[in-house]
């Protein structure tokens, strides 16, 4: 399976021109495949390698409903709390019956600031509201906190970044923590996720990519004006491939909640269609039997994509980690299709 994944790996990347790592680990912590590919930096050609930590979108909006559900098990919160109480006065135009599960599973009926049902390009946003002043979750509220519902409470399933930037705020007033202060403590720190953390992009520790854009007449930017410029409950962390197989069984193997949370958090709460549902902060695939294929994340922004899976049936992890806008899902998909 190694030479086989190792040949795949190399003629996707001859295909897309893939940019970034891909880690795949069996059950035993050993890496099957770990593979780099082009420049984590390109003016000064740094290779990318395994310790290079990239941005990851959406992916860790896991880690969002990880500190929720930690707070849940600690008695500060419950799913069934509503948003009104935790965050009084804050939301005036938000229905009552908004609770913390709605807004983990996407189905608050909240608006939000980048509604992907409207709206195309991300980098639009910042024309009227400079992505350098997005540096701390409240710094997102002017975007989205006084407009009305989308829809009724509970109506649809509407991927929002918005309700997660609720959930981090949530955190942040639970446990008078900064939220990133909060993740660095209670998950990267406990699961020994070393190189992981919310890097403002103007300030990047050493071996971290940059994210690039490339334009369709061969020149290139990197991102740094296209995104905000810290990441926060919605997306944004940065993580290393071997990190990121870290969180996977650390949470597999309760280190991050009981056995009753996780089960929580990795159980279906909304259908999607018949082989796809969404958990709190996760996605669920099953196969034609209804058996659970595997639990993954995956993350989008201009200069970065991301998808990284556990297959419960084998425990392998795989990891793709990219710092171009496409790629990933490619590398994801001639993984699949040898395991």
């Amino acid at each position: 399976m190694q030479t086989k994944l190792q040949n795949i790996l190399i003629d996707i990347q001859e295909k897309v021109n893939f940019s970034g790592t891909v880690l795949v680990e069996n059950q035993e912590k050993v890496a099957l495949v770990s593979q780099s590919f082009g420049y984590a930096n390109r003016s000064e050609q740094i290779d990318n390698h395994a310790k290079t930590r990239f941005g990851i979108a959406s992916g860790c909006k896991i880690f969002t409903a990880v500190a929720i559900c930690q707070l849940i098990e600690k008695g500060k919160l419950a799913f069934d709390t509503k948003l009104c109480d935790c965050l009084p006065q804050l939301f005036k135009h938000f229905d009552e019956q908004v609770t913390i599960a709605h807004l983990l599973t996407h189905t608050s009926g909240i608006p939000d600031y980048f509604d992907e049902e409207e709206m195309e390009n991300f980098e639009a946003l910042w024309v009227e509201n400079p992505m350098y002043q997005l540096r701390t979750l409240r710094d997102f509220l002017p975007l989205f906190q006084n407009r009305p519902m989308k829809y009724k409470v509970g109506e649809r399933f509407h991927y929002n970044n918005a309700g997660y930037i609720v959930l981090g705020l949530i955190v942040e007033h639970a446990t008078g923590m900064d939220f990133s202060a909060y993740i660095q403590q209670h998950l990267f720190d406990r699961v020994n996720m070393t190189e992981s953390g919310y890097f403002s992009l103007d300030s990047l520790p050493a071996n971290t990519a940059l994210g690039y854009i490339d334009n369709p007449d061969g020149t290139w930017k990197t991102n740094i004006y296209s995104l905000p410029v810290k990441g926060g409950s919605d997306g944004g962390a940065f993580v290393t491939g071997k990190d990121m197989a870290k969180f996977w069984s650390a949470l597999m193997n309760f280190e991050l909640l009981n056995e009753e949370l996780t089960n929580q958090l990795l159980m279906p709460h909304v259908e999607l269609n018949e082989n796809d549902c969404y958990g709190y902060g996760v996605w669920i695939k099953k196969n034609s039997e209804q058996a659970i294929l595997k639990y993954h994340v995956m993350g989008y922004d201009p200069g970065v994509c991301f998808h990284s899976a556990y297959y419960p049936a084998s425990s392998i992890k795989v990891v793709v980690c990219s710092n171009k806008s496409k790629g990933a899902l490619d590398m994801m998909k001639g993984i699949e299709a040898i395991l």
